[in-house]
């Protein structure tokens, strides 16, 4: 059985695990190295959390994800490799999600108007059902992981994040492949 730890003594070890790096190493960048561990940790909380809301669903993030690209596009077919952009999902990874929830009924694949070898994917009826039920569910959860963050703290927030996606996208650009 797993022992639970409160989010303090988590962030604790990863500090005194940093802390223990830099004393190794004394170049190494603690900060930027607290940054991308607390941002690791956000997300895999926040997954987390949103997991256990989907679970009496029958549905992981990953699904629920790919239901809301699907909802978002109002009744508009959506090609996979838009959907894998929008997404983020790498194109196996998709395809796995996408053949179970069409298993399930939740959504649809029709051959492509202008191209019969191409499929389009949208929501099936009892997929949009499903995605009307959930979204008070799951946008009250979110609500709940910015809980006390003001309107200037989540623009803010917003565009650091923007900005170091901008960092990476640039860094790999340069990198040799």
């Amino acid at each position: 059985m797993t022992e639970q730890h409160t989010t303090f003594e988590r962030l604790a070890a990863i500090e005194q695990r940093i802390d223990a790096t830099q004393a190794r190493f004394p170049e190494f960048p603690r900060r930027t190295a607290l940054i991308l561990r607390l941002i690791r940790h956000v997300h895999s909380e926040g997954q987390d959390m949103l997991n256990a809301q989907l679970r009496p669903f029958g549905l992981c993030y990953s699904e629920y994800g790919i239901l809301m690209m699907l909802y978002s596009n109002a009744g508009h077919g959506i090609n996979p490799s838009e959907l894998s952009v929008a997404s983020g999902e790498k194109g196996a990874n998709l395809t796995r999600i996408c053949n179970a929830l069409f298993k399930r009924g939740l959504i649809d694949r029709v051959p492509s108007l202008e191209d019969r070898r191409k499929v389009v994917l949208s929501l099936s009826t009892q997929g949009e059902a499903l995605i009307e039920r959930l979204l008070p569910v799951i946008s009250a959860e979110s609500e709940q992981h910015l809980n006390g963050f003001g309107t200037d703290d989540l623009a803010q927030l917003e565009d650091l994040l923007k900005r170091m996606l901008e960092n990476m996208e640039q860094h790999a650009a340069r990198r040799p492949e």
